[in-house]
């Protein structure tokens, strides 16, 4: 355990804080169980390094942060761990990357139910299943979900400027003034090209001219490692999903046509559909359709976008879609809080209520027109006019 215990402190010693991201403040850290799930890549580990270092560097030795791929549970349990730390006077226990451990869950409830004064913090993969037969943390834990940087954090990371969060409401009703409070500090389109490009995830930051190798390394492991260990997919099959991948990133968007998808990759129809919603859930795809209740492993998306705007460049760097670009933008930062399905006129319908369009400065209102509560998100814009609202500052969302 002295191991883990070094290791803990030596990470924390490395770990930035002049910028913190705004998903501290939205988690409830009074909770005894907490969990925190997102893709890879996203921060999670340096949000609970920085949450310790920032509240809890005054009782560091009640504290202990571990990653549960550590070498340490070739021979050891997480309940050895928890019951050793708890009679240490431990108080605060940070689990980071729990799916990488068989059981993890049975003995997360285990240690929530035996000892009643340790806090127990976790994170894991956008796979992440809280609820399963046999160990019911749906009951005892809080569990939240990490995206990359919205636009708004990455022009925070980049000028050092905090701008808050604007809700969609505000961004509907109030636009104009909105972007004019914004734009009075800082000019979004001196920034918005390169956060489509290398802005989402963030480790851009460390060493930007491997930005682009490190992403590709990181959905390689997504694919490679997670949906196999937590899905069962079959490591023979994982070319076919990046070439879907691929497919998706050159689409203007992606409309499948599952038979003929499923012929040309040589994928069955059943196993296709399937795929599609685990790279949904592991968060490499945005699946939308027309229904928003009932949607299940064999149901048809009616579009598909990657989950980022980084991914496209990715997978598609000499041969992207703006279009597609655009609506992937639009749907990535909506989708942290907002409810998105295909509309009957349009792009996108958010909370079952707002229909919305999306296109250049010039994009007119005629997919929408006669739509109640229809506006247009055009890029390429400074300012609004009317119910045509400047594509950035949906980035300020969140």
């Amino acid at each position: 355990m002295e191991s883990l215990v070094e290791n803990f402190h030596q990470k924390l010693q490395y770990t930035p804080t002049d910028f913190v991201r705004s998903s501290m403040t939205e988690i409830n850290w009074g909770s005894r169980l907490i969990g925190i799930k997102g893709a890879r890549g996203i921060g999670k580990t340096t949000l609970l390094l920085q949450y310790i270092k920032l509240n809890l560097s005054n009782q560091l030795a009640e504290v202990l942060y571990v990653s549960l791929d550590s070498l340490w549970f070739n021979t050891h349990t997480l309940v050895e761990l928890a019951s050793n730390f708890v009679k240490q006077g431990g108080k605060f226990l940070f689990l980071d990357e729990v799916h990488k451990y068989a059981g993890w869950s049975q003995e997360i409830k285990n240690i929530y139910d035996d000892f009643p004064s340790l806090q127990v913090v976790f994170t894991g993969s956008s796979l992440l299943e809280i609820l399963n037969a046999r160990a019911d943390l749906s009951r005892r834990a809080v569990v939240y979900s990490m995206q990359g940087f919205s636009f708004r954090e990455y022009v925070g990371m980049e000028t050092g400027i905090v701008f808050q969060p604007l809700s969609l409401d505000s961004i509907l009703n109030n636009h104009l003034k909105e972007a004019s409070q914004i734009l009075e500090t800082i000019r979004p389109f001196q920034y918005f090209e390169t956060y489509l490009k290398q802005g989402y995830y963030p480790f851009y930051s460390e060493q930007p001219d491997l930005y682009g190798m490190k992403l590709e390394q990181t959905v390689s492991m997504i694919l490679e490692i997670e949906l196999p260990l937590l899905r069962g997919v079959e490591l023979g099959y994982i070319p076919r999903i990046k070439q879907l991948l691929m497919i998706i990133a050159q689409s203007v968007p992606f409309v499948p046509n599952v038979s003929k998808l499923s012929e040309k990759i040589g994928i069955h129809r059943t196993t296709l559909l399937s795929y599609l919603h685990y790279m949904d859930e592991i968060g490499l795809t945005r699946n939308l359709y027309k229904e928003s209740k009932g949607i299940n492993t064999l149901q048809k998306p009616g579009k598909v976008y990657l989950e980022n705007t980084n991914l496209i460049y990715i997978l598609a760097p000499e041969n992207n879609n703006l279009g597609n670009k655009r609506e992937t933008f639009f749907a990535n930062q909506l989708a942290h809080r907002h409810h998105i399905s295909l509309p009957q006129k349009g792009d996108f319908l958010i909370d079952n209520s707002y229909a919305f369009e999306v296109g250049g400065k010039d994009k007119s209102d005629k997919q929408i027109k006669g739509i109640q509560n229809a506006f247009i998100a055009s890029d390429g814009l400074e300012y609004g006019f009317k119910n045509k609202i400047p594509l950035w500052l949906f980035g300020f969302l969140y």
